[in-house]
């Protein structure tokens, strides 16, 4: 019995999550574009939110960029530069102090949307599912940290990075190899993928549409505020 929830949780539900992200993102895109949009309340203690919004985005970019490279990057590769145990160690310095900036940034927004009644009352059900879902998330990212100190010869990751290479190449390694493994990382990787599951439901899917091309962008927008164009002399001939 184990062997095949173990079976369904990580072979199975990755591929159902994946599908979901993907197809669901789409769909949504091609008959719902009007509800494609983060629904911004920055009008609503301003300082808060800037001090949660960057902290939560700069955490969870780096976060994200991490768990990428790091568990999709074949071991052949990195090990020319590094060993084992030196990627686990750099791992959970990074990851460490990205993921105490994250939280911080969460729990300051989670805070807002919970504790001010005019935001709460334009919050959906999803977007305050998907905060505690990020925020649990989160939690248990930094309880494995210490976890990982205690496997210093990076024999975990190892089967962890196997897992994720074989999903992505559809290759899936045996779910019996995560057996064995603490429950904070495999609980870790199943809210993970839940995560991915209902992104396309949520306001996640502004991700898609993040403004990366203005990095490359030539020239300045002009922004004129009302005070502006009321000082600004009038251009009517006089008779």
């Amino acid at each position: 019995m184990r062997d095949v929830i173990f079976h369904i949780l990580f072979v199975w539900y990755p591929y159902v999550c994946l599908s979901s992200f993907f197809f669901g993102s789409l769909i949504r895109f091609d008959r719902e574009q009007y509800t494609w949009r983060a629904s911004s309340s920055q009008l609503l203690r301003r300082r808060q939110l800037f001090w949660g919004s960057n902290l939560f985005h700069f955490g969870i970019l780096f976060l994200f960029l991490g768990h990428f490279v790091g568990l999709l990057t074949p071991t052949s590769i990195y090990t020319l530069l590094i060993t084992v145990e030196q990627k686990q160690l750099i791992a959970v310095t990074a990851g460490g102090i990205a993921g105490a900036v994250c939280f911080v940034g969460l729990t300051l927004l989670l805070h807002r949307r919970l504790f001010d009644a005019r935001i709460r009352q334009t919050s959906t059900y999803m977007d305050l599912a998907v905060l505690i879902i990020l925020w649990v998330q989160l939690s248990l990212g930094l309880i494995t940290l210490p976890l990982s100190l205690g496997h210093a010869d990076g024999e975990v990751m190892l089967r962890l990075s196997h897992w994720a290479q074989g999903i992505v190449t559809v290759q899936p390694v045996d779910a019996r190899t995560l057996q064995g493994i603490d429950w904070p990382y495999l609980v870790h990787l199943v809210l993970g993928m839940t995560i991915f599951l209902i992104f396309p439901f949520s306001r996640l899917v502004h991700v898609w549409s993040a403004p990366v091309w203005y990095l490359g962008r030539r020239g300045y927008q002009v922004v004129r505020s009302r005070r502006d164009l009321a000082r600004r002399p009038s251009r009517i001939p006089a008779e």
